[in-house]
């Protein structure tokens, strides 16, 4: 029994939680994360989109079992080596839409309608939207702006709509290096094609993807400094209260602009991991590449310093 509850976790993936932490950028960037209502809305928010993907992941083991068992890593998956049996997987997979739908309801109406929104694009994404090319990443897209935007259900704040570009930009950039690098992976494999692990990917070239990630690589940069550049300020940092006219003047100033070359580098680090072909699982690279993990966290301190300390 042991082995099949641990068969289950690793099937439910806890990395690919790292995604859902998107929900926390609306309290983050508006100054509220010390707002002890919007902080637990969003917790539980979180808590309820991690059994949801993890239900979708689950689900998809068992949709593609005959794929992934010619796929060169995925073959060692729980449903597709036969730890898992199918029953136990569909049964896990129920409860956590279930459970997670359940937690969703009691946030709020608005929160309910994008979660079930999520695991029906979820879903429809595991059954065949994957196999279309370009809606595939398109889907994958929309899932991670999905958690954007719960995290604004949840609290019922708003994030700036260039900031919302930029996140729509980066989700671009994730879900088409995933693509690359899976398509680098496939090439470099022996005894297998992109057709046989994936179809859509025999309708992308190199160079097709490359344009794509050249693309919302430029504009992830574009519009997130763009939002650094024409956001005024809203909040009042700790550090100058109380103090002179000019001190408390330094606040109006755009400090976010500070954040930029994190951002920049970031994008840049996680290109060169693409051609490296390590891009194909993000929450993967984000726990395993100390540069752009640094990265991350600097850029984390400096926003938080921005806005909690400076005010900006």
């Amino acid at each position: 029994m042991g082995g099949i509850f641990f068969s289950i976790i690793k099937t439910a993936r806890p990395r690919q939680w790292l995604k859902n932490l998107a929900l926390f950028a609306t309290i983050l960037i508006t100054g509220n994360i010390f707002n002890g209502h919007a902080l637990t809305q969003t917790i539980w928010g979180f808590v309820a989109f991690c059994f949801l993907s993890s239900s979708n992941y689950i689900f998809n083991d068992v949709m593609d079992i005959e794929r992934d068992k010619k796929h060169p890593f995925k073959r060692f998956r729980p449903v597709a080596s036969g730890q898992l049996p199918v029953p136990y997987a569909l049964s896990t997979s129920l409860f956590f839409v279930i459970f997670g739908l359940g937690i969703s309801y009691m946030l709020g109406s608005s929160f309910f309608i994008l979660s079930v929104l999520f695991i029906i694009l979820e879903y429809s994404y595991t059954m065949f939207l994957k196999h279309i090319s370009v809606i595939d990443i398109l889907a994958i897209t929309a899932a991670y702006f999905l958690r954007v935007y719960a995290g604004e259900a949840a609290t019922g704040y708003h994030i700036s709509v260039w900031l919302a570009l930029a996140a729509l930009s980066l989700a671009l950039f994730l879900a088409i290096g995933k693509r690359r690098s899976e398509l680098t992976l496939i090439q470099g494999y022996k005894g297998t094609s992109p057709n046989v692990t994936r179809e859509s990917l025999s309708h992308y070239s190199e160079k097709l993807l490359d344009t794509y990630t050249a693309m919302f690589a430029n504009s992830t940069f574009i519009t997130y400094a763009f939002y650094t550049f024409l956001e005024r300020p809203m909040y009042q940092g700790f550090f100058f209260r109380g103090y002179s006219d000019f001190l408390y003047d330094l606040q109006g100033r755009k400090w976010m602009m500070i954040t930029i070359p994190f951002v920049l580098y970031g994008i840049m680090r996680y290109m060169q991991l693409i051609y490296e072909g390590k891009g194909e699982s993000p929450e993967k690279i984000l726990t395993s590449d100390m540069p752009l993990l640094t990265t991350i966290i600097l850029w984390t301190l400096s926003v938080f310093l921005v806005i909690y300390g400076i005010g900006g």
